[in-house]
């Protein structure tokens, strides 16, 4: 199975470890990028379940100006023709109403590059899908013909981002943000700007944040407990632990406080821990999250030094995810977070109760 964290430069080796959550998205093994190739045990459920609505058009008058971490970006009138640099701005543009013409794959080869929680809102459009393997595809893009260029999660450089705006006015990410993964609710706002639906952004963060709100406020049982998250499965001898704030909003929002001490083994700040067989005890915690993929994953997992005896593993309060769950905590979109509610929490409710199974059935 698949290392997730993000890739610095699409150009580098997928077995090269770059492990910071909010730069970087390496693959740990030559078969990397199968996370969506292990289908999800549980069929996934359609966007509108998850309570995902799509936007009207555009309120915002054109031309608009967006600022981004290389200066400023303005649109002349609404884009008809959007095209996706980055890994998961689908999602966004999909939720707003705005199909794009373009995706580009990050990994799982899900149709259009488009996940199951957002599926329904392609309306049976079919996106072109660019890749990254081999850094941008320009000439390809500039076929395409956009109107605007996304890229807030796409780590494109400063050289970069002259090139696409060449071809069309192009937005990036916040100013003083990473390349990769800066702050969900400012990617969503700056794309909802860029295709002037700035109310609607404004409204899809507002809805994700009452849905956590909710959620918390169902399961007081949640408030203060402990949890862990492990990202995958373990690989060169390490398996990959997230310190408190580096992509754990999914679980401290809900009411967890994350198991303090973690980043003392990230290699540099704003990394993922990297925990060793002979740490394996500091994951303990009283909900242990892994985001695994497949009964296989599960069993890595469990064969990793001393996993099996790890009380949280033992008394059956950690969760095993299925393939779909776990990309959808790594897109971190306001739509696939959407889904990671609906998904975790009745996990998460077995495992406080000592009743999570070891499988990726939840």
């Amino acid at each position: 199975m698949t290392e997730h964290i993000r890739p610095s430069a699409p150009t580098r080796s997928r077995t090269t470890l770059l492990s910071r959550l909010v730069i970087a998205v390496v693959a740990l093994t030559l078969g990397a990028l199968t996370l969506g190739a292990c289908t999800a045990t549980a069929p996934p459920q359609p966007a509108e379940s998850t309570g995902a609505t799509t936007s009207g058009g555009a309120t915002d008058s054109f031309p608009v100006t967006v600022e981004h971490r290389f200066g400023s970006t303005t649109i002349p009138a609404e884009p008809q023709r959007v095209v996706v640099v980055g890994l998961t701005e689908q999602d966004i543009l999909l939720e707003l109403g705005v199909v794009p013409v373009a995706t580009t794959e990050w990994y799982g080869e899900q149709p259009h590059a488009v996940w199951p929680w957002a599926q329904e809102l392609l309306g049976g459009a079919t996106p072109e899908v660019l890749s990254t393997s081999d850094g941008f595809e320009f000439e390809r893009i500039a076929a395409l013909d956009p109107d605007l260029i996304v890229g807030t999660n796409s780590g494109m450089t400063a050289e970069d981002f002259e090139q696409f705006s060449a071809i069309a006015p192009t937005v990036t990410n916040e100013a003083g943000s990473e390349p990769y993964f800066s702050d969900w609710r400012a990617q969503t706002r700056l794309v909802a700007a860029a295709v002037g639906r700035s109310a609607a952004g404004d409204e899809l963060i507002a809805r994700v944040e009452q849905a956590y709100a909710d959620a918390a406020e169902q399961h007081p049982e949640f408030a203060g407990l402990t949890a862990t998250f492990s990202q995958a499965t373990p690989s060169n001898g390490v398996i990959w632990v997230y310190p408190d704030g580096l992509n754990t909003d999914f679980l401290t929002d809900l009411g967890f406080t994350m198991t303090p001490g973690l980043d003392e083994y990230a290699p540099a700040a704003g990394e993922q821990a990297q925990i060793s067989e002979e740490n394996v005890h500091l994951l303990e915690a009283d909900v242990v999250v892994f985001a695994t993929e497949s009964a296989d994953g599960i069993e890595d997992v469990l064969g990793f030094g001393t996993m099996r005896n790890l009380p949280a593993v033992k008394d059956h309060r950690a969760v095993f995810t299925d393939a779909t769950l776990a990309g959808a905590i790594y897109f971190m979109t306001p739509l696939s977070q959407q889904y990671v509610i609906e998904q975790l929490v009745p996990r998460l409710e077995a495992a406080v109760r000592g009743e999570a199974p070891q499988s990726v059935e939840g």
